[in-house]
Protein backbone atom coordinates (compact mmCIF):
# COMPACT_ATOMS: atom_id res chain seq x y z
CA UNK A 1 0.00 0.00 0.00
CA UNK A 2 1.59 3.02 -1.17
CA UNK A 3 1.72 5.73 1.85
CA UNK A 4 0.11 9.14 0.95
CA UNK A 5 2.05 12.25 1.28
CA UNK A 6 1.08 14.69 3.42
CA UNK A 7 2.15 18.24 4.89
CA UNK A 8 2.36 18.13 8.50
CA UNK A 9 2.96 21.57 10.70
CA UNK A 10 3.35 21.23 14.38
CA UNK A 11 3.12 24.25 16.50
CA UNK A 12 3.52 24.49 20.35
CA UNK A 13 2.87 28.16 22.65
CA UNK A 14 2.17 29.55 25.58
CA UNK A 15 -1.80 30.80 26.30
CA UNK A 16 -2.48 33.85 23.71
CA UNK A 17 0.72 34.10 22.14
CA UNK A 18 -1.39 34.42 18.73
CA UNK A 19 -0.04 30.61 17.86
CA UNK A 20 -4.04 29.90 16.87
CA UNK A 21 -4.87 32.69 14.61
CA UNK A 22 -1.84 32.54 13.20
CA UNK A 23 -2.02 28.57 12.89
CA UNK A 24 -5.49 29.05 10.96
CA UNK A 25 -3.97 31.52 8.40
CA UNK A 26 -1.37 28.95 7.68
CA UNK A 27 -3.91 26.00 7.29
CA UNK A 28 -5.92 27.96 5.31
CA UNK A 29 -2.58 29.33 2.89
CA UNK A 30 -1.76 25.57 2.59
CA UNK A 31 -5.06 23.55 2.36
CA UNK A 32 -4.27 21.94 5.85
CA UNK A 33 -6.90 20.69 8.67
CA UNK A 34 -6.72 22.75 11.95
CA UNK A 35 -6.99 21.45 15.11
CA UNK A 36 -6.37 23.75 18.44
CA UNK A 37 -5.51 20.65 20.56
CA UNK A 38 -5.84 22.72 23.74
CA UNK A 39 -9.55 22.63 22.71
CA UNK A 40 -9.55 19.50 23.64
CA UNK A 41 -8.95 19.47 26.58
CA UNK A 42 -10.95 22.77 27.57
CA UNK A 43 -14.01 20.51 26.10
CA UNK A 44 -13.65 17.88 28.04
CA UNK A 45 -13.09 20.16 31.28
CA UNK A 46 -16.26 22.22 30.23
CA UNK A 47 -18.31 18.84 30.37
CA UNK A 48 -16.95 17.77 33.51
CA UNK A 49 -18.21 21.29 35.28
CA UNK A 50 -20.81 21.34 37.77
CA UNK A 51 -21.06 17.80 37.14
CA UNK A 52 -20.58 15.49 40.37
CA UNK A 53 -18.99 12.11 38.46
CA UNK A 54 -18.18 8.94 39.73
CA UNK A 55 -15.62 8.03 37.21
CA UNK A 56 -14.29 10.80 35.59
CA UNK A 57 -11.94 8.71 33.25
CA UNK A 58 -15.28 6.37 31.89
CA UNK A 59 -17.48 9.94 31.80
CA UNK A 60 -14.70 11.95 29.48
CA UNK A 61 -13.80 8.58 27.15
CA UNK A 62 -17.57 9.12 26.22
CA UNK A 63 -17.13 12.83 25.53
CA UNK A 64 -14.50 11.89 23.62
CA UNK A 65 -16.10 9.89 21.08
CA UNK A 66 -18.80 12.37 20.31
CA UNK A 67 -15.81 15.26 19.78
CA UNK A 68 -15.70 16.72 16.49
CA UNK A 69 -13.69 20.14 15.08
CA UNK A 70 -16.87 22.28 15.58
CA UNK A 71 -17.41 21.73 18.42
CA UNK A 72 -14.68 23.09 19.30
CA UNK A 73 -15.92 26.61 18.09
CA UNK A 74 -17.55 27.01 21.33
CA UNK A 75 -17.01 30.21 23.04
CA UNK A 76 -17.69 29.08 26.14
CA UNK A 77 -14.39 27.32 25.97
CA UNK A 78 -12.59 30.54 26.56
CA UNK A 79 -13.69 31.45 30.33
CA UNK A 80 -11.05 31.36 32.67
CA UNK A 81 -12.21 28.93 34.89
CA UNK A 82 -12.86 26.38 31.90
CA UNK A 83 -8.73 27.32 31.05
CA UNK A 84 -7.65 26.44 34.52
CA UNK A 85 -9.79 22.94 34.92
CA UNK A 86 -7.95 22.08 31.97
CA UNK A 87 -4.92 22.88 32.72
CA UNK A 88 -5.66 20.29 35.75
CA UNK A 89 -7.27 17.35 34.26
CA UNK A 90 -4.33 17.36 31.09
CA UNK A 91 -1.53 16.48 34.06
CA UNK A 92 -3.63 13.15 34.04
CA UNK A 93 -2.06 11.03 31.82
CA UNK A 94 -5.06 8.72 31.49
CA UNK A 95 -7.18 12.12 29.73
CA UNK A 96 -3.91 12.33 27.92
CA UNK A 97 -4.23 8.87 26.97
CA UNK A 98 -7.66 9.62 25.88
CA UNK A 99 -6.86 13.27 23.89
CA UNK A 100 -3.94 11.49 21.85
CA UNK A 101 -5.43 8.82 19.89
CA UNK A 102 -8.02 12.03 18.51
CA UNK A 103 -4.91 14.20 18.37
CA UNK A 104 -2.60 11.38 15.92
CA UNK A 105 -5.79 10.38 13.86
CA UNK A 106 -6.12 14.54 12.54
CA UNK A 107 -2.22 14.84 12.22
CA UNK A 108 -1.73 11.54 10.58
CA UNK A 109 -5.08 10.54 8.59
CA UNK A 110 -6.36 14.23 7.58
CA UNK A 111 -9.56 14.15 4.81
CA UNK A 112 -8.32 13.45 1.17
CA UNK A 113 -9.41 17.25 0.30
CA UNK A 114 -6.40 17.84 2.36
CA UNK A 115 -2.93 18.60 1.68
CA UNK A 116 -1.89 17.82 4.85
CA UNK A 117 -2.39 19.03 8.51
CA UNK A 118 -1.15 21.73 11.01
CA UNK A 119 -2.03 21.43 15.15
CA UNK A 120 -0.85 23.27 17.62
CA UNK A 121 -1.32 23.14 21.40
CA UNK A 122 1.63 22.76 24.47
CA UNK A 123 3.05 18.85 23.28
CA UNK A 124 2.86 18.64 19.13
CA UNK A 125 6.30 18.71 18.41
CA UNK A 126 7.87 16.62 20.62
CA UNK A 127 4.28 14.26 21.80
CA UNK A 128 1.93 13.85 19.53
CA UNK A 129 3.93 14.71 15.64
CA UNK A 130 7.42 14.65 16.77
CA UNK A 131 8.32 13.53 12.99
CA UNK A 132 6.69 16.71 11.66
CA UNK A 133 8.24 18.42 8.44
CA UNK A 134 7.42 21.86 10.17
CA UNK A 135 7.56 22.67 13.82
CA UNK A 136 7.46 26.15 15.32
CA UNK A 137 7.40 27.42 18.96
CA UNK A 138 5.33 30.65 18.83
CA UNK A 139 5.73 33.15 21.99
CA UNK A 140 5.52 36.48 23.53
CA UNK A 141 5.87 38.66 26.93
CA UNK A 142 3.32 37.67 29.65
CA UNK A 143 2.12 40.91 29.51
CA UNK A 144 1.41 41.05 25.94
CA UNK A 145 -0.11 37.89 26.25
CA UNK A 146 -2.08 38.83 29.04
CA UNK A 147 -3.48 41.78 27.12
CA UNK A 148 -4.53 39.88 24.48
CA UNK A 149 -6.46 37.93 26.41
CA UNK A 150 -8.30 40.33 28.20
CA UNK A 151 -9.63 42.13 25.29
CA UNK A 152 -10.57 39.02 23.94
CA UNK A 153 -12.78 38.06 26.76
CA UNK A 154 -13.97 41.63 27.46
CA UNK A 155 -15.17 41.07 23.44
CA UNK A 156 -17.49 38.14 25.23
CA UNK A 157 -18.83 39.85 27.75
CA UNK A 158 -17.12 38.70 30.58
CA UNK A 159 -16.34 40.52 34.17
CA UNK A 160 -12.69 40.42 34.55
CA UNK A 161 -10.20 42.53 35.74
CA UNK A 162 -6.33 43.04 33.53
CA UNK A 163 -5.07 41.84 37.34
CA UNK A 164 -6.64 38.75 37.37
CA UNK A 165 -6.08 37.65 34.02
CA UNK A 166 -2.21 38.53 34.24
CA UNK A 167 -2.77 35.87 37.81
CA UNK A 168 -4.41 33.30 35.55
CA UNK A 169 -1.95 33.49 32.86
CA UNK A 170 1.13 33.48 35.11
CA UNK A 171 -0.20 30.01 36.95
CA UNK A 172 -1.08 28.21 33.73
CA UNK A 173 2.55 28.82 31.89
CA UNK A 174 3.85 27.45 35.10
CA UNK A 175 1.45 24.82 35.42
CA UNK A 176 2.09 24.14 31.61
CA UNK A 177 6.51 24.00 32.05
CA UNK A 178 6.37 22.20 35.16
CA UNK A 179 3.88 19.13 34.83
CA UNK A 180 4.94 15.85 34.94
CA UNK A 181 3.85 14.50 31.52
CA UNK A 182 3.78 16.54 28.08
CA UNK A 183 5.86 19.73 29.32
CA UNK A 184 5.33 23.27 26.77
CA UNK A 185 9.07 23.63 25.69
CA UNK A 186 11.05 24.49 22.95
CA UNK A 187 12.63 21.14 20.94
CA UNK A 188 15.72 21.53 19.34
CA UNK A 189 14.52 21.39 15.81
CA UNK A 190 11.41 24.11 16.04
CA UNK A 191 12.09 27.62 14.50
CA UNK A 192 11.08 30.13 17.45
CA UNK A 193 8.76 33.16 16.52
CA UNK A 194 8.19 35.60 19.00
CA UNK A 195 4.93 37.51 18.54
CA UNK A 196 5.26 40.83 20.84
CA UNK A 197 4.43 43.70 18.94
CA UNK A 198 3.49 41.26 16.11
CA UNK A 199 0.40 41.48 14.22
CA UNK A 200 -0.89 37.80 13.13
CA UNK A 201 -0.55 38.49 9.92
CA UNK A 202 3.52 39.07 10.46
CA UNK A 203 3.44 36.43 12.15
CA UNK A 204 2.10 34.24 9.68
CA UNK A 205 4.68 35.88 7.37
CA UNK A 206 7.68 34.81 9.50
CA UNK A 207 6.18 31.17 9.42
CA UNK A 208 5.21 31.28 5.43
CA UNK A 209 8.31 32.55 4.41
CA UNK A 210 10.49 29.30 6.32
CA UNK A 211 7.63 27.24 4.82
CA UNK A 212 7.72 28.23 1.32
CA UNK A 213 11.88 28.00 1.23
CA UNK A 214 11.99 24.34 2.68
CA UNK A 215 8.84 23.16 0.48
CA UNK A 216 10.84 25.33 -2.82
CA UNK A 217 14.16 22.63 -2.09
CA UNK A 218 12.50 19.88 -1.57
CA UNK A 219 9.32 20.22 -4.22
CA UNK A 220 11.16 22.34 -6.46
CA UNK A 221 8.19 24.83 -6.07
CA UNK A 222 6.16 26.70 -3.72
CA UNK A 223 2.64 25.00 -2.87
Amino acid sequence: MKLRKIIKVAIDSPSAAGAGSISRKIAKHYNLIYCDTGKIYRLLAYALMGKKINNKIKYLKKVSQKINLKKLQNKNLLNNEVAYVASQISKDIKVRKIVLKFQKKIAYNPPKKYNGSCLDGRDITHVIVPDAEFKFYITANLIERSKRRFKELKKLGQKVSFKEVLKSMRNRDQSDKTRRHSKLKITKDSHLINTTGLTIKGGFLKIKKIMDKKLKEKNGRNI
